[in-house]
């Protein structure tokens, strides 16, 4: 079974990446940037937003990403709302992708109680692994670091004064990400038994799952 469990795993992760990755390229297109539809983006076939490094983490770690889209604001008629827009698209995707598949997944499991057979079907392992990525995928993109999606949203909070610190942070902003991570990691998670990047995904997918299967 547990073979099994990391096939679900792994598939499930690879659908909500490339959902993730449509959605952004769509969007894009839809507000007037053709950059993503011009290189195939705009698709669903996995091969099309699979980043080879970390497709192999998938399978070595069960955590990965997905290559990203290209976006050229220029394009965009309001370019600042239309970038976070695009930005947004995926994550909103994956919270989505997160609803529908808790519908078959809280019902069937409740027709079965009613017939007295409890456990969760074999057959909606996928569907499960499906609904526990996107909502993963969901919490951890809307950080607001550099490259993920919430630093891109973020920006239309901050005012016209510090847009343009902000732009520089954007484009300099891997470094802080990158920083913050080995921060959690060697030092919060090591010594001190906590992390925040652990905590912060871990609580986002508690309340979002829970309201999910309270609202359905």
């Amino acid at each position: 079974m547990e073979f099994f469990s990391l096939l679900y795993l792994v598939v499930g992760l690879i659908v909500v990446i490339t959902i993730h990755e449509f959605s952004h390229a769509w969007v894009a297109n839809a507000l007037g940037d053709p950059t993503a539809r011009l290189e195939g983006r705009v698709s669903l076939n996995p091969l099309k937003h699979l980043d080879p490094f970390g497709t192999i983490l998938i399978f070595l770690i069960q955590i990965g990403w997905g290559k990203p889209v290209p976006v050229n604001p220029s394009y965009f008629k309001k370019p600042k709302r239309d970038e976070a827009l695009t930005a947004l698209a995926g994550p909103l995707s994956n919270l989505l992708i997160a609803i529908l598949f808790s519908i078959p997944l809280k019902y069937s499991s409740a027709f079965l109680a009613t017939l007295g057979l409890g456990g969760e079907p074999i057959g909606l392992n996928l569907v499960s692994a499906i609904v526990d990525m996107s909502i993963v995928l969901f919490a951890f993109n809307m950080l607001p670091f550099p490259p993920l999606d919430g630093s891109k949203f973020v920006q239309l909070l901050i005012p016209r004064r510090f847009e343009s610190a902000y732009r520089n942070y954007l484009r300099n902003g891997q470094m802080y990400f990158l920083l913050f991570l080995l921060f959690d990691r060697f030092f919060l998670g090591r010594i001190l038994g906590v992390s925040a990047l652990a905590w912060f995904v871990g609580t986002v997918y508690f309340l979002v799952k829970s309201a999910i299967f309270l609202g359905i």
